[in-house]
């Protein structure tokens, strides 16, 4: 077998269907590396569904823990990748061996919602040329600071338009054989390995197409982050860094784009001046740089109004004024130093080597 080939598990037959009617047969395709920590109650919460007729197709991206035995022990068809090929490889490999006549895309750390497949059967209609996104709940499953900082943050910027910019990976619901004809995620560049902007490139390459984008608020999946401090910013470097040299590659480094919002494009930008007059107070020996902070600080957060209100109504006053106080400061370095990263990786690969070539389909 060469290296990196799909080893398909024996799949087992197709659920049968529990209810009559306009139930379309959902493939709910889940890709996994080393994801034992998560994998088991992903897989029980959606077989958990009230949905009648769907299956579950399990991707091993050539993991190196339990994340294979686990899925075993599941109703669920397991395609096992010989070798790590990135989460874009993995979710084209699961479409191809799903049956659905419906994909629905999650992490192997997000849990469906009882109704969550019911949801995208309805909510899907009947256009086969459009592209159904969801998104996390308000309070992720794990209850600490950082992960419920980021669970917030992520409804309310994914679910602030119908017709978002594009639709994410932890709840994308698309007609399969519209999937196959767009040729999947892309698989050949960073774009298809790091789990950031596949799902952007490919809701922008088929809106391109002519397909409809939208999003449903009520398409939901709880979100395990099992978040630190280090691994919440850690993943705002990351995130950051991809979406810049993403952006900056298609053009569109401003755009008000989900996540990648103008609200916390703005943050940045008042954190970065605020830096800028504190240094220079320091340096002059003035005080009157630091005039300019507290107008800084009132546009931001009249700019973010919105997003804090999300976080007072999912954890209270307390919480609120805590992620505030985040958001303002070490998260938007945070985002700084992605972003300075991803642009400096940009330019060097692009303006001056040459390495960047257009990204093309699996």
């Amino acid at each position: 077998m060469a290296p990196g080939a799909p080893a398909q598990a024996p799949s087992p037959a197709p659920p049968p269907a529990r209810a009559a009617g306009d139930e379309r047969f959902i493939s709910v395709v889940v890709p996994t590396h080393n994801g034992a920590a998560t994998i088991g109650a992903c897989l029980g919460a959606a077989l958990a569904s009230d949905y009648g007729r769907f299956e579950v197709v399990v991707v091993d991206d050539g993991s190196e823990d339990a994340s294979a035995e686990i899925a075993r022990g599941f109703p669920c068809r397991l395609v096992r990748l010989t070798s790590r090929g990135g989460v874009s490889r993995a979710r084209n490999a699961g479409a191809r061996a799903a049956s659905g006549e419906l994909l629905l895309f999650i992490d192997s750390d997000c849990l469906l919602r009882r109704d969550t497949l019911s949801v995208a059967n309805v909510s899907y209609g009947q256009r086969r040329d459009r592209v159904l996104g969801g998104t996390y709940t308000p309070a992720p499953h794990d209850r600490d600071f950082f992960s419920a900082f980021q669970s917030a943050f992520i409804n309310h910027f994914e679910t602030k338009r119908s017709e978002p910019d594009y639709v994410a990976a932890h709840a994308m619901v698309i007609d399969a054989d519209l999937f196959r004809r767009s040729g999947g995620f892309v698989e050949d560049s960073f774009i298809g390995v790091a789990a950031s902007v596949e799902d952007v490139e490919f809701s922008h390459r088929l809106r391109r197409q002519g397909c409809q984008l939208a999003l449903d608020p009520n398409l939901l999946v709880q979100h395990v982050f099992r978040f630190s401090l280090s691994r919440s910013l850690g993943n705002a470097v990351k995130k950051a860094r991809y979406w810049t040299m993403y952006s900056l590659a298609n053009r569109d480094l401003l755009a008000d784009s989900g996540a990648a919002s103008l609200e916390l494009k703005a943050n940045v930008l008042c954190a970065l001046l605020a830096a800028c007059l504190a240094v220079a107070s320091l340096a002059s020996g003035a005080a009157w740089p630091l005039a300019g902070v507290p107008p800084l600080l009132a546009l931001d957060l009249a700019l973010n109004r919105r997003l804090i209100g999300a976080w007072l109504g999912a954890g209270g006053g307390r919480f609120a004024a805590l992620a505030v106080l985040y958001y303002l400061t070490l998260y938007a370095a945070a985002v700084a130093v992605g972003a300075a990263l991803g642009a400096a990786h940009f330019l060097w690969s692009v303006r001056l080597l040459g390495r960047y070539g257009p990204c093309t389909p699996r």
